[in-house]
């Protein structure tokens, strides 16, 4: 099945681009989503003008991004958890608890947004990293402190 691609897929492809994928996962999770459209031959034909519109909505997207971005260049968040005496937490740091301090700081980032490798299962200062857009990331201070 071919669709074109109404928004940047990761591991797949960019906004604007015709992809082949299986019909099940273009039928069940990209169509209906938003993500993509059915490439039909009138679809096709229209390409070209949605390339140059699509073009726009990424710069627009990637301009909002980097301002966002320049918001987070200083910032750091402090998260408070139970550890015992060898500094290992009990449970984990996850990107939901990030979410939540960053949403506590008055920044609205989706979770999916924040790059963690692992969960944090010691105390101290973490650089954690914020794709938010294809293009543009930025670093945020996390700091684990003991309760």
């Amino acid at each position: 099945m071919e669709v074109i691609l109404t928004e940047d897929v990761p591991n797949l492809g960019h906004m604007g681009e015709l992809v082949r994928v299986k019909p099940g996962y273009g039928r069940n999770f990209l169509l209906p989503r938003g993500l993509a459209i059915q490439a039909t031959s009138g679809n096709k034909k229209q390409l070209e003008h949605h390339l140059r519109q699509l073009e726009e909505k990424r710069a627009r997207l990637r301009s909002v991004a980097q301002d966002q971005a320049a918001r987070f260049e200083n910032l750091c968040i402090t998260i408070t958890r139970q550890s015992a005496d060898d500094d290992r937490l009990f449970g984990s740091v996850t990107n939901r608890d990030i979410e939540s301090a960053l949403a506590g700081a008055g920044h609205e980032v989706d979770r999916r947004k924040i790059v963690l490798k692992e969960p944090i299962k010691h105390l101290g200062i973490y650089d954690v990293e914020l794709r938010l857009h294809s293009e543009v990331a930025a670093s945020v201070k996390v700091w684990v402190c003991a309760s």
